[in-house]
């Protein structure tokens, strides 16, 4: 799978919050907003008072101390004469909405502040965007599109944040085109500063609407760009695989491991392995054993760093890589070492198979007997492997019993019912 892009404002969980300047000298500090087409309204909080309490209820809710910007703010909210204070006070309660993920309730808050028409520009188009951005976290991905859009053509302002935002809202609707034009946009106006979470999010736009081919080069492109970044180095070895180029993600992996700058995780270490697998069932005219070696030294690495667990599944992926290489007492003792953990008795199938393969027919014996009896997916080959054992061990009492304990399961009973035709045993 593709490594989601996170954007930065879907982080910001805890957005900024306007300052209260009514009375300071900053506020002759230059506009924000100095092309914007609303009329800014003149500031009709002139309590001191309650200009202090504003002031300590905003700080509270910076500080992350909820509950006394709340027992401060709420009562501003509630009865306060001034629309100025009980809009600076609902957007610091949305806040607070924010981070106890009550969205809702702040979209709400923030509605009313700018429906309240009395902040200054600065202040009033900081709180439209962050409803913009409350509405993309609140999966309202329409509303967050319009918003932002007010927020340009209102206040006149672009920044290559508020492209991205519109990106990311086109890309969770599935329209991908505009999806891939905002995000350019964006990369366009912030040139070397542009996010690099925003070209994972072109990635999964060129990957989930068809244009693979796109989304592998843009991927490849920031893996080498990026050596140390793992989202770009999973983005582009899921593309290859995909792609099914599976040489070249080989290669990508080989590289990353050896260079030792993207940390392998467990689900790492079986990816290569199963690549290596893979490599050596591609051509049946090669001898598969080099590249399955390989799978099975990637997963012993992986288990001597403590990073692959020794788990029954990655000891029967060990045990199949054998399989697949030949290597049939190998694959006997993996599989072996998955029996204690498993929760049926296929790891002591594939066992026994193995040391059927490998003419060891005692051991094979006791281990199709033992998965038979903690209960396999094919019951029918199990007995059709007991037989094969038994064969091995010229008991062939034991293997015709085995046999007909194969035919009454649908899978195998053709093939049982001819073998017992052939041994001259039944009807």
């Amino acid at each position: 799978m593709l490594a989601g892009a996170a954007l930065a404002l879907m982080l910001a969980s805890t957005p900024a919050l306007a300052s209260d300047n009514s009375s300071s000298s900053d506020q002759k500090a230059a506009p924000l907003y100095p092309n914007a087409t609303r009329k800014e309204p003149k500031i009709d909080l002139t309590d001191a008072k309650e200009q202090k309490a504003l002031n300590e209820g905003i700080d509270a809710a910076q500080a992350n101390d909820n509950t006394k910007a709340a027992q401060i703010l709420q009562p501003i909210v509630d009865s306060s004469k001034s629309k100025y204070a009980q809009s600076m006070a609902l957007q610091a309660l949305a806040r607070i909405d924010a981070m106890n993920k009550n969205l809702p309730a702040g979209i709400d808050k923030l509605t009313k502040a700018l429906a309240n028409n009395s902040l200054p520009n600065d202040a009033y188009f900081q709180v439209e965007y962050e409803l913009a951005t409350f509405y993309l976290l609140n999966q309202q991905y329409q509303p967050a599109i319009d918003t932002v859009e007010k927020w340009r053509a209102e206040g006149k302002s672009e920044t290559p944040e508020s492209y991205a935002l519109e990106g990311e809202a086109y890309y969770r609707m599935q329209k991908y085109p505009d999806s891939i034009t905002a995000l350019q946009k964006a990369q366009s106006m912030a040139g070397a500063k542009a996010d690099p979470r925003w070209n994972q999010l072109l990635i999964l736009d060129y990957n989930d609407s068809g244009q693979k081919d796109k989304a592998a080069a843009l991927a490849s492109k920031a893996a080498s760009s990026s050596p140390t970044d793992s989202t770009s180095f999973h983005n582009a070895l899921s593309l290859d695989i995909q792609m099914q180029k599976f040489d070249d993600a080989l290669k990508l992996m080989e590289q990353a491991r050896a260079d030792g700058k993207i940390p392998f995780t467990e689900s790492d270490y079986v990816t290569m392995a199963k690549l290596y697998m893979n490599n050596a069932q591609a051509d049946s005219n090669q001898d598969p054993s080099a590249d399955t070696t390989k799978a099975v030294q990637v997963m012993q690495d992986g288990m001597t760093k403590g990073i692959v667990k020794s788990s029954a599944e990655n000891y029967s992926l060990m045990g199949d890589a054998n399989m697949i290489g030949q290597n049939y007492s190998d694959a006997a003792a993996a599989y072996q070492k998955a029996i204690p953990s498993a929760s049926d008795g296929e790891p002591a199938y594939k066992a026994g198979v193995a040391y059927v393969m490998a003419n060891q027919y005692s051991e094979a014996k006791s281990l199709l007997q033992q998965a038979i009896n903690k209960g396999v997916k094919h019951k029918g080959k199990a007995y059709m492997a007991l037989a094969q054992a038994n064969i091995g061990l010229k008991d062939k009492p034991a293997a015709a019993d085995a046999v007909m304990q194969a035919e009454k399961d649908p899978e195998t009973a053709a093939q049982a019912k001819k073998w017992l035709k052939d041994a001259n045993i039944g009807s």
